[in-house]
């Protein structure tokens, strides 16, 4: 067991701390969306996932880096397993196909796909690229990496997490020196990609989505209802929010999915603009110590493992926060350690 482990005599416990916080004012978010409601369960659920993920956490931040890059594959290739698995035995909710079901509880393969690949790209790059520009052509393989749990995600349907995958691939080939002229041909290619699946392959009401965040006003009672009561929410709390458990889109049931999706808006309805500046410095902060983490360790298969994380990380912020902000399109993406979930909880404890 010690040849898997590390001793840690000086402890950095920032990430924990910060992690801490973050599950704290989630739990209170949760608590203030749902009292009116009565649905008091979520936030014990939240309260348990939240204990479970800091504990796995605080144990795995305890795993040798030669450990977790012995296992990189294996940990892909089950998380493989476990998509194809959804397709045949998965269970249905919300018109889609996502969860594994282990007695009362329900497993999302796909949340943890995020991290598995953040495996498998971090061991392919550290023995394949690990001190050289590289070309188009040495992607090939990377890029079949991605695009098997991508197709597999795509067809539960999950549209926003098989691009997550994608932002991820694209986090680290960028920080593994990706030469320009690749860069060029790459957005060139995602350009007529992007033509073609909006054609092709997006099915009708994920083509809906992206008009009515062009226009949330043109179907104000349907497909852009969501947007325009976020958008209320957030600019309702104005400068200072409108106090702790004051949410009106909350308590008058106005806003769905508010403890999932649009956590955000309601905390900012509430704290205002200085509680949700408050909270977005506390993930700049979580990502500024990523950052100067991928400089301290000292291989490259941790430096390329922590961009991915922090990838993983960021692309949930900055798209959860922009959709229901009205600067993105509408996807059900969870925000780190606030929206409700398990699986979502697991993901970002482990990472």
């Amino acid at each position: 067991m010690k040849s898997l482990f590390q001793n840690k005599s000086n402890y950095d416990i920032s990430f924990f701390l910060t992690m801490f916080c973050f599950c704290l004012i989630g739990v209170l978010n949760l608590y203030s969306i749902t009292y009116s409601q009565k649905n008091s369960y979520l936030v014990n659920y939240q309260i348990l996932w939240g204990v479970i993920s800091i504990s796995i956490g605080f144990i795995l931040s305890f795993v040798k880096p030669k450990t977790l890059s012995s296992i990189s594959y294996w940990v892909y290739g089950l998380n493989v397993f476990l998509l194809v698995l959804v397709l045949v035995l998965g269970k249905i909710g919300m018109g889609a196909q996502r969860w594994i079901g282990i007695g009362p509880i329900r497993i999302q393969p796909s949340e943890f796909m995020k991290v598995s690949l953040v495996f498998a790209l971090a061991r392919w790059f550290s023995k394949n690229s690990p001190d050289k520009s590289i070309k188009l052509i040495n992607l090939f393989i990377p890029a079949g990496l991605v695009f098997v749990p991508m197709f597999l995600i795509y067809k539960q349907p999950d549209l926003g997490t098989s691009l997550i995958l994608v932002f991820i691939f694209s986090f680290l080939i960028f920080y593994r020196k990706l030469r320009w002229r690749s860069i060029f041909q790459i957005a060139f290619s995602g350009v007529v990609i992007s033509l073609i699946a909006y054609n092709f392959l997006l099915k009708d009401y994920q083509k809906k989505r992206i008009i009515t965040f062009l226009n949330p006003y043109q179907d104000a009672r349907n497909s852009g209802y969501n947007a325009i009561q976020s958008e209320i929410a957030i600019g309702s709390g104005l400068v200072f929010g409108k106090g702790y458990n004051n949410s009106s889109q909350a308590s008058l049931n106005y806003l769905p999915e508010k403890h999932t999706d649009f956590v955000f808006s309601i905390f900012s309805e509430e704290h205002g603009f200085i509680g949700a500046s408050l909270l977005i410095a506390l993930f700049f902060l979580l990502f500024y110590r990523m950052i100067w983490l991928s400089k301290s360790v000292k291989n490259i298969y941790s430096s390329v493992f922590v961009i991915g994380i922090l990838a993983i990380f960021f692309s949930h912020v900055f798209v959860n926060m922009g959709m229901v902000a009205g600067l993105l399109p509408i996807v059900g993406l969870p925000l780190p350690f606030m929206s409700y979930g398990g699986s979502s909880l697991l993901l970002f404890g482990i990472s």
